[in-house]
């Protein structure tokens, strides 16, 4: 699995929500492609939701005549019409979901399928089940989770081991420089369990682009003009802290803001890859140049402490007994 994966969110711009991250089209999706593959990125993450299965149909397009040179992830549980079972993770929606995919991305067999989300109303049994007979099948190859509690990924993974069954490899989760929740509970987890995570949203939800700083308005084109509501609550005070600290990084290495903040997730532990994403070819070089290089323990360490929040209970209780219990990431204290 390559270090950085390209998230095709901003592929279709169907809706108002999606529009604001991107409208890729056939053509521009074709030569972002293009310019990943030269780098050595051959990893494209989707899902059915992105613009109504739109963001799947320019991928399709995008990689056709070179399927067997990429991996393909893509997503389901969300919702995709307003029935009642066009949604979830029962055995009813999960297979017309998966065959929708498929057709809609025009190959055979998804690399990664994700449940974008767990569902409680649907049985972990059946759910399981399903995912592990579209593995049989050749319909997928791995399966993955997406945005859930570290009990839910736990019990999935039990009754996985229980009954014989696929187990998921992947979790696709939040992680950024300003949103560390992830290490409190899920990382360890990750660790012990074997599961790497696949960081979505790696920049804050557009918050760590370098354009958003102290005392300044929004860029006139910013996603959090129009889904800052949908997006992870950040305290501007703290935001801005963390973004005076990589700007002195910045000027020090040489590096963008962006960049630096893309480098330290790929040093944490469990990190398999990082989704990134681009609204056209200047920003994806920016990304790419991300990786092939790492900022030193010292910088680290000081992204470390200017980043770090009280953890909730009963983590910051834990912290006390860490002979017992240690921390993946022990700089952070």
């Amino acid at each position: 699995m390559p270090a950085l994966c390209f998230g095709t969110g901003t592929f279709g711009g169907k809706s108002e929500f999606f529009k604001a991250w991107g409208s890729t089209d056939v053509k521009e999706a074709t030569r972002l492609v293009d310019i990943c593959l030269e780098a050595g990125v051959n990893m494209f993450d989707t899902a059915d939701v992105y613009s109504k299965g739109l963001s799947e149909e320019i991928l399709g397009h995008a990689i056709a005549g070179r399927r067997d040179k990429v991996l393909v992830s893509t997503k389901a549980t969300f919702p995709m019409g307003d029935g009642p079972n066009d949604r979830g993770s029962s055995r009813y929606h999960l297979i017309p979901a998966c065959e929708a995919s498929l057709k809609r991305l025009g190959t055979d067999y998804i690399d990664i399928y994700h449940l974008h989300g767990f569902d409680a109303l649907a049985p972990v049994e059946e759910t399981l089940d399903t995912l592990n007979t579209l593995v049989r099948d050749g319909k997928v190859r791995y399966i993955a989770c997406s945005n859930f509690s570290g009990w839910h990924l736990m019990k999935s993974l039990a009754v996985s081991e229980k009954y014989g069954w696929s187990r998921y490899v992947g979790h696709q989760v939040y992680y950024s420089l300003i949103g560390r929740d992830y290490e409190q509970e899920l990382m360890p987890l990750g660790l012990d369990q074997g599961v790497g995570a696949i960081v979505w949203s790696p920049l804050g939800w557009g918050r760590l682009t370098g354009r958003i700083r102290r005392g300044q308005p929004l860029p006139e084109v910013s996603r959090l003009h129009k889904t800052s509501e949908q997006g992870p609550p950040v305290d501007n005070e703290y935001l801005y802290t963390v973004v005076d600290a990589l700007d002195a990084m910045a000027r020090e290495t040489g590096k963008t803001v962006p960049q630096i903040a893309l480098n330290w997730l790929l040093q944490r532990p469990t990190v398999a890859t990082v989704i990134m994403g681009a609204r056209n070819e200047e920003q994806l070089r920016q990304n790419l140049a991300a990786a092939g290089w790492n900022l030193t323990a010292e910088q680290v360490a000081k992204l470390d402490a200017v980043s770090k929040t009280t953890p909730p209970y009963p983590y910051w209780h834990q912290k006390q007994f860490r002979d017992r219990n240690p921390s993946p990431v022990p700089e952070s204290d």
